[in-house]
């Protein structure tokens, strides 16, 4: 079943999301429905926050993508198509000093339509549980580890237009202030 992405400016994208203590039928089925719906959209990442629930979930599925990356997952390097797409619950992210950053063009599917540029770190180890409840350890680089933080960041309640250079978010303020009226409209109009 798939589920409505909520757009930008709905208070739920500014939540921070609840750590998961119950993994059970109910949060599984929540993880299914979430990549149901990020692929029904054609993403490669999708938050909890952006379905509707402030929770510490995300689920990513790169199978498609063109870009280079590399992994660790675990310690091993299983192929892509064993562990995606993967639900990621109660991340903590560790980025090393020193690390090298780049600078990519990024979209939302919470922000249809406007991309810009945003500079993250390229390498980034991640500790995190599946919808079991089973620990995980995730050392990935390039795109993957840009969907990651890009999808960790949404569940503490930042957009990847905060992210922004004051430049590139000003090259696009206002298809934001739009898309924050239209989603304003949407919300206040009768059912």
């Amino acid at each position: 079943m798939s589920l409505e992405i909520v757009r930008y400016n709905d208070l739920v994208l500014r939540k921070k999301g609840e750590k998961i203590t119950v993994f059970d039928a109910r949060l599984a089925a929540l993880a299914d429905a979430m990549i149901e719906t990020m692929h029904e959209a054609a993403g490669i990442g999708l938050a909890a926050q952006q379905v509707g629930h402030a929770i510490q979930m995300c689920v990513v599925d790169l199978r498609g993508a063109e870009a280079e990356f590399d992994w660790k997952l675990d310690g091993a390097k299983p192929p892509l198509e064993l562990f995606m797409p993967m639900v990621v619950v109660n991340p903590k992210v560790t980025v090393a000093r020193k690390t090298p950053t780049a600078s990519l063009e990024e979209g939302c599917l919470s922000f249809p339509e406007i991309r810009g540029e945003v500079v993250r770190a390229r390498i980034i180890s991640v500790k995190f549980q599946d919808q079991s409840g089973l620990h995980h350890t995730l050392d990935c680089t390039g795109l993957f580890a840009r969907c990651i933080l890009h999808e960790v960041d949404h569940l503490n309640g930042i957009l990847f237009i905060d992210r922004m250079e004051g430049e590139v978010r000003a090259s696009i303020e206002e298809a934001v202030k739009a898309l924050a009226r239209q989603t304003k409209a949407v919300s206040a109009s009768p059912p």
